[in-house]
């Protein structure tokens, strides 16, 4: 009788009855048929602008001409040529977009880990208090430059008059240096922090607990098992978290165009800036495009030597 069940069943279930081939419902090219979206996109907007870009780079292009004469690699030996127009403007730019990251990139390394360590704590309103951290990073940053455009200036400014509290007198916050540096690096640590504090608290989320609790066995004190369990759980992190601010830094466009307009003089005048104006108001977007391809080398140097030196070495160290 359970034999003859056995067999009955056998043969109507469709999934024994099924040759095995029957089950493969995709052929050789299915997940490049996933793939072909993201490629179609990576192509369009990545691939062949970069490219487009290489051949603008070797002319002197100028939109509103017919004729875009060939002239090989001028545009690159101009930017290594003292006499030339685009030396000086270039190189100052690198020189403000070089100032920017080294100040901001501390801080937006290492804030963001101590907000994370704290909110990584069980205590009450913690989950209010992290979307008050993360939320200035929503807004955008014509949003966030008219507001601190208003908080930051010299006559009816809200932090000139805080500061007046206290008989501090007036500061040229956009007007005089170092201020305007200082004004920058605070209001873009402001605005940006809440995103590496969230990516800093995924990381510490994933350390398993044994590790720490091992390292309390053994006598580790906090700030030992800082530096023996949360920092090894978060090297990673600390990679890509370090890779990307620095590229988003050396990026800056929109606070020092918003805020200081590239004052006071040039000294706040990003790379960026620099490009823009001599693409889109002198129309020389040859010399522009080779000004982007030169600091993207740069960037890519920068990430190289970032990735060198922390990667996790054979045997852990």
């Amino acid at each position: 009788m359970s034999a003859t069940a056995t067999t009955a069943r056998t043969k109507v279930d469709p999934a024994v009855d099924r040759p095995a081939g029957r089950l493969r419902v995709h052929a050789w090219f299915t997940p490049y048929l996933f793939l072909l979206p993201y490629l179609a996109l990576l192509t369009t907007f990545v691939l062949v602008p970069a490219v487009f870009g290489i051949w603008v780079s070797l002319h002197d292009w100028d939109f509103m001409l017919p004729n875009k004469p060939f002239i090989g690699l001028q545009n690159y030996v101009d930017l290594f040529t003292p006499d030339s127009v685009t030396f000086p403007e270039f190189w100052n730019g690198m020189k403000a977009t070089a100032i920017f990251t080294v100040a901001s990139v501390p801080f937006l390394v290492l804030i963001p880990l101590g907000i994370a360590l704290m909110l990584n704590r069980v205590f009450p309103a913690r989950s209010l208090l992290r979307a008050m951290i993360f939320a200035p990073f929503v807004l955008g940053i014509a949003v966030v430059g008219v507001l601190f455009r208003y908080l930051l200036d010299s006559q009816f400014g809200l932090i000139n008059w805080f500061l007046g509290l206290f008989g501090i007198p007036p500061v040229g916050w956009t007007q005089t240096q170092p201020w305007a540096w200082v004004a920058l690096v605070g209001m873009t640590v402001w605005w940006t922090l809440g995103f590496n504090a969230v990516i800093y608290l995924a990381g510490l989320q994933g350390i398993p607990r044994d590790q720490y609790e091992a390292a309390a066995i053994d006598g580790a004190g906090s700030f030992a098992r800082f530096i023996n369990v949360t920092l090894p759980g978060l090297r990673n992190i600390l990679v890509f978290i370090i890779t990307t601010t620095v590229l988003a830094s050396a990026n800056m466009f929109g606070q020092a165009y918003l805020v200081t307009n590239g004052g006071p003089g040039d000294s706040t005048r990003t790379a960026i800036m620099v490009m823009t104006q001599e693409g889109l108001r002198a129309f020389k977007m040859g010399s522009a495009t080779a000004m982007s391809y030169l600091l993207a080398i740069c960037l890519a140097v920068v990430s190289v030597i970032n990735f060198m030196v922390l990667r996790e070495r054979e045997g852990g160290k």
